[in-house]
């Protein structure tokens, strides 16, 4: 009975009529095939869909999909085409994804083996350093589908022709006669040549001395909540250089440990020659970034996170390349059209980049091993794939405004090679990572389907970003005054996403903080962060506002804003101004091309008040879970007037926000699910943190069993300004708590109590036989209390497991 009422409890919640027509659904716990049976009648579509074959299932869960169904089926068997294809041509995926095994320079018994696809090349020779730079003296042949080989002997001693750490270079012979020399498309290593400003490709194959040794696994498996910290290495320090990979593991990654986040994303770890790009110029597709180190410290680096329990992901660019030819892979062969499309299709105008021809078969090649690389030699565990909506359409979302119709997600706009070629990056990801992969889409357009399964038709992501929200505080912060927020609008946009894909929720990014914009933190408190942030004087009001802002901010995005949570390095602290990096423009100077740790480590300053709140937010989520996929979340109150939200999320956690700037409240009536008592876990105005310490922490707050605000019971609170506080409900009473005590029971506990019953009966009765037996018939006496083992302690048991029997009694 406890069980039927639950259920009826759950679906009455989630059930259309009962929950607010403004947002959608959030409680992902309960699928849609559970969602569509109730009382007793089964939803015809979801039943047609939900177990279709042909790439159409997604439309079960989204009734808007089934106008689009013919462009589902589609684009599901140009993937199936393709795939069988590979399977039949090259043994399937795992096999297709080892490329790097036999393209470039590989090791081989007797020798080396160097293979380069170059279809449109005349001639190519191998030269460098192991040759005297002599550019003719190693010629290459031609093989079928225009895969280019050379293999160079051992020496006499049995040494590799070419030497570790040895720069060398191919010279390409064009078909118009043309000699240009190109760094190999799969090198593994490149460094700079000061000389020349341009890059050369390094042989590495360092001796087993100098080879690091991997100490932890090889993958972790996927944290429970994805809490992400983005970083970029060149950027991580306090000085105004460039950082190292050893630096970064010595000095960050227990920085990051010890605030509480489970991965981190690291940018710019693909070699790109220019380091204004912030890494999204790609030149060198395998080739790690060498202004930060050697392969082998990026080796340490991740084998440290893990040690650390910290997934490691990378923010891989396949969505476009650098135009240099010098240094990459642009008109490798002489050709325009070889890795990518010919002509404008091949050119991002806004990007100044080339765009990859998703539709050929070596293209794919060299994308899908491009990721196996980095997971088998590097140890990834996941990706976030960098501008995902310049690759679905082929307008690239230039100039287009999408407005949520479906008609813009399907049709003849849309780059079905590219859909293709996510799919099959997805599929072999999570096929050959099944525990730790994790794939994230950046992508601003809404493309429905992102993150729902292969097999059902999706692209197959786990994640995707929620890039309107630092869009929505950007744009509040720079124009309109705090009394005048939309707090319905602010909540609108932080649930305004798909109910059944993930989402990564944040405050800001990288991309918030660039020339030309400016960090949270420096759009609440501006110039005054240079002098008025020193703990030695009351906060003047500008202060006071930023501080007590970017806590509330990074909160209520975090708690309500999607199923994982990602914060750029620094702004855990509200770290000062904006990022640029070294250019013609700035004098190349690397003053804002840096992280200001010293800032937070300092004790005299207010920023360490920021951090040690970041660090609470997540002790509080791995205390009581409120970030992860399936968690209960329910609006209660977004009251315009007031500037106050009041939401249910998680594990019995009740968030409050008072965005006013100068209005608090006493007695403030919240509705809320749970009957019980509360306390308070988190407050944004504790004097630890730099508040007031308006909020009493011992104080206990009970509910009341009354309908309000939709919801059963009402509790109130004491909100002052501009503050938020988070309160556990940890004792629930009534109804409630006998459901829990029921939960909490092992599926086999009401057998075992009913026999544990009868086995006490057994024992009283028996009892009760033996003393009639010791005593005369005439003369049969009332025994005491204390002679008598039913009269006080066999009630006692027996109402003990009457009550947990019956616990609805």
């Amino acid at each position: 009975r406890v069980q039927t009422r639950e259920r009826d409890r759950q679906t009455e919640r989630s059930s259309p009529e009962t929950r607010p027509t403004k947002f959608r659904r959030d409680r992902f716990s309960e699928t849609m095939a559970n969602a569509a049976v109730t009382g007793g009648n089964v939803d015809p579509h979801y039943e047609y869909w939900h177990d279709k074959k042909d790439g159409t299932a997604v439309i079960a869960e989204d009734r808007y999909l089934e106008a689009h169904q013919d462009a589902l089926r589609y684009r599901y068997s140009k993937y199936l085409e393709l795939k069988n294809a590979i399977e039949q041509s090259e043994g399937g995926l795992e096999n297709f994804s080892r490329g790097y095994e036999k393209m470039g320079l590989n090791i081989q018994e007797g020798g080396i083996m160097y293979r380069e696809w170059a279809p449109n090349a005349k001639e190519m020779f191998l030269f460098g350093e192991f040759s005297g730079w002599d550019r003719y003296k190693y010629p290459m042949k031609r093989g079928d589908f225009g895969v280019w080989e050379l293999f160079l002997p051992n020496k006499e001693d049995g040494s590799p022709a070419i030497t570790h750490g040895s720069k060398l270079k191919v010279c390409v012979v064009s078909q118009g006669g043309m000699h240009l020399d190109r760094n190999p498309a799969w090198a593994s290593f490149c460094v700079q040549n000061t000389d020349s400003v341009l890059y050369d490709a390094v042989f590495w194959n360092p001796p087993e001395k100098w080879t690091y040794t991997w100490k932890h696994p090889k993958f972790l498996p996927r944290p429970k909540c994805l809490r992400i910290y983005e970083c970029h290495i060149g950027m991580g320090g306090f000085e105004p250089r460039v950082n190292t990979y050893v630096e970064f593991t010595d000095n960050i990654l227990p920085r990051i440990k010890r605030l509480g986040y489970t991965a981190i994303q690291i940018m710019a770890i693909m070699e790109h020659s220019y380091y204004a790009s912030f890494g999204y110029h790609v030149t060198n597709f395998f080739a790690c970034s060498s202004r930060c180190g050697s392969p082998e410290d990026l080796k340490r680096l991740i084998d440290t996170a893990h040690g650390l329990g910290l997934t490691v992901l990378m923010d891989v660019v396949h969505s476009h390349a650098s135009c240099n030819s010098m240094d990459g892979i642009n008109q490798f062969d002489g050709s325009d059209h070889q890795y990518f499309h010919e002509g404008e299709m091949g050119r991002h105008s806004l990007w100044d980049s080339r765009l990859f021809n998703y539709g050929h078969w070596e293209v794919i090649r060299f994308l899908l091993s491009n990721l196996r690389w980095w997971c088998e030699k590097y140890h990834f565990d996941g990706f976030r794939f960098d501008g995902v909506t310049s690759m679905l359409y082929k307008h690239h979302g230039i100039g287009v405004a999408f407005s949520g119709s479906y008609n813009e997600y399907f049709g003849f706009q849309v780059d079905i090679d590219a859909c293709v070629y996510l799919m099959l990056a997805n599929d072999m990801l999570h096929s050959l990572y099944p525990d730790s992969m994790i794939t994230i889409g950046e992508d601003v357009s809404g493309m429905p389907t992102l993150c729902r399964s292969v097999g059902e038709g999706g692209l197959g992501f786990d994640y995707r970003l929620a890039m309107a929200i630092p869009d929505k505080w950007i744009e509040l912060l720079e124009k309109t005054q705090d009394e005048n927020w939309d707090i319905g609008n602010i909540v609108h946009t932080l649930t305004n996403r798909r109910w059944n894909e993930k989402t990564i929720a944040y405050a800001e990014s990288h991309d918030q903080a660039l020339v030309g914009d400016k960090t949270i933190a420096f759009w609440l408190m501006d110039q005054e962060m240079y002098s008025m942030m020193t703990v030695h004087k009351f906060p003047s009001p500008a202060i006071e506002r930023g501080i007590a802002l970017h806590k509330m901010i990074r909160l209520i995005s975090y708690a309500l804003g999607g199923e994982g949570y990602l914060n750029f390095m620094g702004n855990e602290f509200g770290h000062p101004e904006w990022i640029d990096f070294p250019r013609a423009g700035n004098g190349w100077s690397y003053s804002h091309a840096r992280r200001r740790f010293d800032l937070a480590d300092n004790e005299d300053l207010r920023y360490k008040f920021l951090e040690l709140f970041d660090q609470q937010m997540h002790e509080l989520e791995e205390a009581h879970p409120f970030c992860r996929p399936g968690a209960h979340q329910w609006i209660v109150v977004r009251n315009n007037m007031d500037k106050v939200v009041a939401f249910e999320k998680g594990e019995r956690l009740l968030f409050v926000f008072n965005f006013h700037p100068t209005q608090s409240y006493s007695d403030y009536r919240i509705g809320t699910q749970w009957a019980g008592s509360y306390k308070i876990v988190l407050d944004s105005d504790a004097k630890n943190t730099d508040g007031q310490g308006r909020v009493h922490w011992h104080v206990e707050h009970h509910s009341t069993p009354e309908e309000w605000m939709g919801r059963p019971n009402w509790i109130q609170f004491y909100l002052p300004a501009r503050t938020c506080q988070v309160y556990h409900c940890y004792k629930l009473t009534g109804e409630d708590a006998e459901v829990e005590a029921h939960a909490d029971l092992p599926e086999s506990s009401e057998a075992e109590l009913l026999e544990a019953k009868a086995e006490v009966e057994r024992e009283a009765a028996e009892m009760t036989k033996l003393k009639l037996s010791e005593s005369t018939p005439q003369t049969i006496e009332k025994p005491t209390s204390e002679e008598n083992p039913t009269s006080e302690e066999e009630p006692a048991i027996e109402e003990k497991l009457t009550s947990e029997e019956k616990p609805d009694k």
